[in-house]
């Protein structure tokens, strides 16, 4: 494991120790925990080969979570893969935002992996809830992440352009929607810019081109007292505020997120 996390801090990775470990484990499939207690000498061939694989991978940016095939979050474990968004911990904000009322109907719009619906859903047990997605890959992932978390029969997974296949009203409507602006994709780390769906980071455009469409319709889809809760980058919050009080959304407010950068936007029908 030390040749391994000098390969990788030769790369240039961030945290190579880190990385060395969880794909060692991986690759003996074993529990990160008990990396320490494999010598190199008891190593057999095929788990070698099969880190020695991962290694070189992980060299040119492949990102771990694709390597391995799945991302905590929230306290569990997502499969997630090259067709969906890798699930983030400044998601979490959006989620802790969420759960700080009760709701019995969500939409996730931009579903993806599905860790935000999947994880609502996980934990308010008598909820029910519609993630929607453009990707048809993406609609598969979040449903295998429903059945793997067993909130399948509470979730309904529906390929959707935003709300066009969307019917009933909710008390909660989230999203975290692509926000980059095409003219900063160029900036992103190779993990996301090579490995991550182009279309679930970014709108092709100033990167507020999904708030605009989510603004104009959200409140016809909200029940009286429902929220709409969007995720934003973090210069977005006066610009997605804005639309959200043109469309006649009240109780408008702003979640800081562990960094203290704006990144989540709240907003109520009344």
């Amino acid at each position: 494991m030390v040749a391994a996390t000098a390969r990788l801090r030769a790369a240039g990775i961030a945290q190579p120790a880190r990385d060395a470990r969880i794909l060692l484990a991986h690759a003996a499939r074993i529990e990160a925990a008990r990396v320490t207690l494999i010598a190199p000498e008891d190593l057999s061939p095929d788990i070698g080969e099969r880190y020695e694989q991962l290694i070189a991978l992980r060299a040119v940016r492949v990102p771990v979570s694709h390597l391995v095939g799945e991302r905590e979050f929230y306290g569990r474990r997502f499969k997630i893969s090259g067709d969906v968004l890798d699930p983030r911990p400044e998601t979490e904000t959006l989620v802790e935002a969420a759960l700080s009322a009760p709701f019995s109907r969500l939409l996730d719009l931009g579903t993806g992996s599905g860790c935000i619906l999947v994880t609502l859903l996980a934990e308010t047990p008598d909820a029910t809830g519609l993630g929607v997605d453009l990707s048809e890959a993406a609609c598969l992932q979040a449903s295998a992440n429903a059945v793997f978390h067993q909130v399948q029969n509470r979730a309904e997974i529906l390929q959707s352009d935003w709300f066009d296949a969307v019917q009933g009203q909710f008390d909660l409507i989230v999203a975290n929607p692509p926000y980059i602006a095409r003219d900063d994709m160029a900036g992103l780390q190779d993990e996301v810019r090579r490995h991550e769906p182009e279309m679930a980071l970014t709108d092709g455009g100033d990167g507020l081109g999904a708030y605009r469409v989510i603004s104009a319709q959200v409140a016809g889809f909200l029940r009286p007292g429902g929220r709409v809760l969007l995720e934003i980058g973090p210069t977005q919050g006066a610009a997605v505020q804005a639309l959200l009080a043109a469309a006649g959304l009240q109780g408008l407010s702003v979640v800081h997120d562990l960094d203290r950068r704006p990144r989540v936007i709240c907003a109520v029908r009344v």
